[in-house]
């Protein structure tokens, strides 16, 4: 692998570097990252054609990284390779290759500070070190900004603690507030796109977001708002020499690229388990969205039992006032009954403490290592497989910690995990592959809490693949043919078309059960066999807010999932240059009908070489699958 390394020195005034380059590439040498400094000896990233300056800095409460540093030197370049297999996600066998550089600088007081570079082929990585060791402190604030050229589109999300907004589309920086991760954006005049978020955080920092009000062309990382979590915790994170940062991570390339990174995990720690037999990605039936307060009912949830069961799913959730259960049976009769039908349960809980203002039981049950240990004794001994945890509200420190020891102890018991509530992926899935998937997204809920959803969701369905699902699962709890308490406005192809189109370690498909039932045979059966674990995705076609048709592989077959999130009908043509060459598939098209409410299904032979129209209403979609045939 060649790593290429260019640093010219400028200008010298004594010991004190005035100008400076260094350019780092990627393997492929299509990204290229540069370092920069002011006269002042402030210090910036370039990635080239895409963003112009990325501050550097940390302020200690001890002392400045930022104003003022000298470049000591840059370390031998080196690459870094390594494969690894990821239990669920957007691909199966996943590949960390990149070139990397340490650079030393000392601050006016002579202490050191590394910042180590990553240049990969999809982005680019980077994070702060403080090699000396010894002392406590708190980090008081992080310089860190991204500079956005002008002309540069961006799809933004207001910050919210449970990362549950909807992502507004800007030609420019006029809009000032807090925004969350990750950020899409593109630069004008062509297929240039990158995407801001942070990978690799651990107990040793809080989780950051970012922030334009100061300047509104550079979005600076900022630390939680004191008042998030009740105020409880310290905003500012306390470290421990010696330290890292987490990964400050730009997805980058064309939006092909964007859709198919895995950066984001790449970064991250590889997998803790020694045993992960147990971690089994699925799909989910779930009650909540049609019935509010369906698991107090026990003939509630054995219906979703039953559906689990009927559609070949392995898993069924129990939610929130699962310990008020009756009509007919408790939580343990349940349990019991699922796993007669052979299908595995997963439940709910608050994650209590004084954190959140939210009172449902059972309370505080996940919130110390003792009361967790005891609870996942007893819900291992009753069969169930998983559990959900809501309501954190918080990014500070304590919260990220408090995250960390859920996922190590439910480890420990061998129990999945899913989020909710909660924050936006940070590659936790690769440390930690029982965690199966995060919320932190507006999704199918949405249309129990107010109108606004109904018309929203046809563009956000069409956002989010290119946005919040690049960096993590995403459980948006899709697949709704009926209405909840306020309607869809999204056609029948458009909802089946979700199953593929949004990844997540544990799908929770959302309707009653009579929303399936009363499917046509051809996409029941879809919902039947679609996986939610893959081993490949390839953008198909597609720009956000408007259009997509997004492609996924597991084993040898290929499922595909468009939307439509316009008010005109469009006819699209899938091109099939994803497929092997020279190797014929079925096709199995599962397309709008005549109406929202109406299914066509066709059949036909494709290969790479094929081209195939597929008409979608307005708000509409389709889904299709594909396996191989010999003749």
């Amino acid at each position: 692998m060649r790593v290429t390394l260019a640093v010219v020195l400028l200008c010298l005034a004594g010991s004190i570097v005035c100008g400076q380059r260094l350019r780092v590439e990627s393997p492929n040498h299509r990204v290229v990252v540069g370092l920069d400094a002011t006269d002042g000896g402030e210090w910036w990233l370039s990635l080239g054609g895409m963003i112009p300056k990325i501050s550097l800095g940390l302020v200690r409460s001890d002392q400045d990284f930022y104003h003022g540093l000298r470049f000591i030197k840059a370390g031998k370049p080196l690459p870094v390779s390594e494969e690894y297999i990821a239990l669920h996600g957007k691909r199966s066998h996943c590949s960390n290759r990149a070139n990397e550089v340490v650079v030393l600088f000392e601050n006016e007081r002579r202490s050191k500070m590394e910042l180590v570079i990553r240049a990969y082929d999809d982005g680019m990585a980077f994070r702060y070190r403080f090699p000396q060791g010894g002392d406590s402190l708190v980090v008081k604030d992080e310089m860190t900004a991204y500079t956005i050229g002008p002309g540069t589109t961006r799809w933004l999300e207001k910050w919210n603690p449970a990362n549950e907004g909807l992502y507004k589309a800007m030609k420019d920086d006029s809009v000032r507030q807090d925004w969350g991760y990750p950020a899409l954006f593109h630069v004008e005049g062509g297929d240039k796109w990158f995407l801001i978020h942070e990978a690799g955080l651990d107990g040793s920092y809080c989780g950051s977001k970012l922030s334009n009000v100061a300047d509104g062309a550079t979005y600076k990382i900022t630390f939680p708002d004191r008042r998030d979590g009740r105020g409880v915790g310290a905003s500012e994170p306390s470290i421990r020499l010696p330290w890292q940062s987490p990964w400050r991570v730009v997805v980058a390339g064309g939006l092909g690229d964007i859709v198919a990174s895995t950066l984001v995990e790449d970064v991250s720690p590889p997998s803790v388990l020694a045993k992960t037999d147990w971690v089994r990605p699925g799909l989910v039936s779930w009650n909540y969205w049609s019935h509010n307060h369906g698991t107090k009912d026990f003939e509630v949830v054995s219906a979703f039992t039953d559906l689990a069961a009927r559609m070949n799913w392995p898993y069924t959730l129990f939610d929130w006032e699962w310990d008020a259960m009756g009509n007919g049976g408790t939580m343990e009769d349940a349990a019991r009954y699922a796993l007669s039908r052979g299908v595995r349960p997963l439940i709910w809980y608050n994650s209590g403490g004084p954190h959140t203002y939210v009172t449902a039981t059972p309370r505080d049950r996940m919130l110390t290592h003792e009361n967790r240990v005891e609870e996942f004794r007893k819900l291992k001994q009753l069969g169930f497989a998983g559990v959900k945890v809501d309501f954190f509200e918080s990014e500070k420190q304590d919260m990220i910690r408090y995250y960390l020891d859920i996922l190590k102890d439910a480890a420990n018991a061998e129990m999945m995990v899913y989020f909710h509530g909660c924050l936006v992926p940070r590659g936790w899935s690769r440390t930690y592959p029982n965690l199966m998937t995060c919320e932190a997204v507006r999704g199918a809920e949405w249309y129990n809490n107010g109108p606004d959803f109904t018309l929203a969701a046809p563009e956000h369905n069409c956002i989010l693949p290119f946005t919040r699902n690049v960096v993590g699962p995403m459980d948006y709890t899709p697949v709704t043919f009926t209405n909840s308490q306020y309607p869809h406005v999204t056609s029948y192809g458009h909802e089946l078309a979700l199953s593929v189109v949004f990844e997540s370690g544990l799908q929770h498909f959302a309707d009653r059960p009579e929303g399936y039932d009363g499917l046509p045979d051809a996409a029941r059966k879809f919902l039947t066999e679609v996986p939610n674990a893959w081993d490949d995705v390839r953008l198909v076609d597609g720009y956000p807010g408007q259009d997509i048709i997004l492609a996924r592989r597991k084993g040898q077959g290929w499922w595909i999932g468009g939307l439509n999130a316009s008010l005109r009908e469009k006819t699209k043509k899938i091109r099939f240059g994803f497929l092997p060459s020279g190797l014929p598939y079925k096709l199995t098209l599962i397309a709008d009908g005549e109406h929202d409410k109406a299914l066509a299904t066709s059949y036909q032979v494709v290969d790479s070489s094929s081209e195939v129209e597929v008409k979608m209403l307005r708000r509409g979609g389709f889904a299709a699958e594909l396996t191989p045939v010999a003749f």
